[in-house]
């Protein structure tokens, strides 16, 4: 893979190929990515779970889609800014791309969207704050998810803009929303699905890291049963 670091100057890494045959007997896939945008949305960043489960999934990824070009943005580092009344004003007004990158209030959504319209695989790490989304990536979702350029309205409803594409979303969570010990509603889940539809993307492969918050070996188990899900993706 090729790194590029989405929150800072351009720079790139080059990772070697894997050998020729390294892949013998495991059919090629004609969707293999080309280009890879990881968002990492944790305030703790790096050493968030659901960052820990992105770095594995981005390894496995690396196998399957080798040569790929990653873009990562760290919300924690680089938080997408809160929209705000200028924004509105603007997004009615400049609605492609070439309007919108000129005018203040819509520079930095241009940049993100430039980096979703890039990509042809999309990973988001995020944990689960309040039963949904965290802050940073409220604001994100709130700068991409734009009238006119990521999705338009008819009286059928809205319609998505963007290309679909494969989008893996790690979600970590301090208690369980999913299965059997449920205890708390999930807010988390349908808002990615419902929101990431609106602008085109509806391909999304959930890894769950659930009850991080009851002891080690919940985490143990909690890591034991993503793991399981990454090895079946």
């Amino acid at each position: 893979m090729t790194f590029h670091a989405g929150n800072g100057p351009d720079h790139r890494i080059m990772l070697p190929r894997p050998p020729r045959g390294a892949f013998a007997g495991r059919p090629e896939t004609p969707a293999m990515a080309t280009s890879i945008l990881r968002i990492d949305c944790s305030p703790k960043a790096g050493a968030a779970h659901s960052c820990r489960m992105a770095d594995e999934l981005m390894t496995a990824l690396g196998r399957t889609n080798p040569g790929a070009a990653v873009t990562r943005r760290v919300l924690a580092d680089t938080p997408a800014a809160l929209v705000d009344g200028s924004f509105a004003a603007a997004m009615m007004t400049h609605q492609n791309a070439e309007s919108a990158r000129g005018h203040p209030a819509l520079g930095q959504s241009e940049v993100l969207i430039a980096e979703l319209e890039a990509s042809d695989l999309l990973v988001l790490s995020t944990p689960m704050h309040n039963f949904t989304v965290p802050a940073a990536l409220k604001a994100w979702i709130d700068q991409v998810v734009r009238f006119g350029r990521t999705f338009r309205s008819t009286p059928e409803g809205k319609i998505g803009l963007l290309a679909d594409r494969p989008a893996f979303i790690v979600i970590a969570s301090g208690g369980y929303f999913s299965d059997e010990r449920v205890r708390q509603p999930d807010h988390l889940t349908p808002y990615l699905k419902d929101i990431l539809a609106t602008i085109g993307i509806k391909d999304l492969r959930f890894i769950l890291l659930e009850g991080l918050a009851r002891g080690e070996d919940a985490v143990d188990e909690a890591y034991r049963r993503a793991r399981q899900v990454l090895a079946a993706l």
